[in-house]
């Protein structure tokens, strides 16, 4: 009898066990299982999370004046985004509930699209203080120590980082010397984050930009033109391999990866209303995430 007991006991102890494994398991990506994004549902751009079915939305900024590009810290306990409820655009920092607001630039300039590094210690930013064009900037997370990574008369935008830290991939818009018109290209380019060793990626017709490291670092999403519409390409870390992964009828923009390298969320829209959207990389499922009749953009998945 005693044997049996303790056979049932064990049983229980086991059972228990393998419960709280499971129980792990579902918390761990549970974590990550969040948006945020711009939307001016409320009459002017606010940066917005929500889940990745696109329920529990709140408010995070809460301010009259402009509020864009989101991006997490790297513990996603922070998101880092630029606005102009000062005047111009400055670079701020806040945590995901919506408290301890931080600005972290202080210029006449417009400082916008910060990205934290993968180590969570440096910020790029976009800039035109140096009176050339906009170009990238370098920045302690507490706004300290602020240097210029690249400076030239090219507009430059969309930094983000490689998963290693080591470098920074960006849209470069390149003007033809004949081309008399206001339109010119936008190509990809990759730096060292010293400052080093910069080349090009993409060589297409048309703007391509908003270029995201998948999480493995071995693709690049971004969005480009495709017969005068936008459409969400895909190719290797090297710029080769590269594919249409949308070729929709309406615009799509600004992707993110998820965390496991599956998905990519993403701006879907045209005439001033764009919505949220996902995308498998593989089976081209797309789900949409929000629906609204204003602008939401930008999202960006916590990773």
């Amino acid at each position: 009898m005693n044997t049996f007991k303790f056979l049932i006991c064990l049983l229980i102890f086991t059972s228990c066990k393998e419960d709280k494994k499971v129980m792990l398991h579902d918390e761990t990506p549970s974590s990550n299982q969040e948006i945020a994004f711009v939307t001016d549902r409320d009459g002017n751009s606010e940066v917005y999370i929500m889940n990745i079915n696109g329920e529990n939305l709140r408010n995070i900024t809460k301010n009259d004046s402009l509020d864009f590009s989101p991006s997490w810290s790297r513990d996603g306990q922070r998101l880092y985004f630029y606005s102009k409820r000062d005047g111009n655009a400055e670079i701020y920092t806040v945590k995901s509930d919506g408290t301890d607001l931080t600005r972290l630039t202080n210029h006449i300039a417009s400082d916008v699209l910060p990205r934290i590094s993968p180590d969570g210690e440096t910020i790029v930013f976009m800039s035109d203080r140096d009176s050339l064009s906009r170009n990238i900037y370098l920045m302690h997370k507490d706004g300290s120590n602020i240097r210029q990574l690249t400076k030239n008369t090219s507009y430059e935008e969309s930094p983000s980082w490689s998963m290693n830290g080591e470098e920074i991939i960006f849209t470069r818009q390149l003007r033809d010397s004949l081309d008399t018109s206001h339109a010119a290209n936008g190509e990809i380019f990759i730096i060292n984050s010293d400052g080093s060793n910069e080349r090009r990626l993409t060589n297409k017709v048309g703007y391509d930009s908003g270029a995201k490291f998948s999480p493995n670092g071995k693709q690049i999403a971004f969005y480009g033109l495709n017969d005068n519409n936008w459409d969400l390409f895909i190719m290797n870390a090297d710029g080769t391999n590269l594919y249409n992964l949308t070729n929709d009828s309406i615009e799509c923009y600004s992707p993110d990866w998820s965390a496991d390298g599956e998905w990519l969320v993403y701006t879907a829209g045209s005439k001033g209303n764009y919505n949220i959207w996902k995308i498998n990389i593989n089976t081209k499922e797309r789900i949409q995430l929000t629906n609204t009749d204003s602008r939401n953009e930008s999202p960006v998945w916590k990773k």
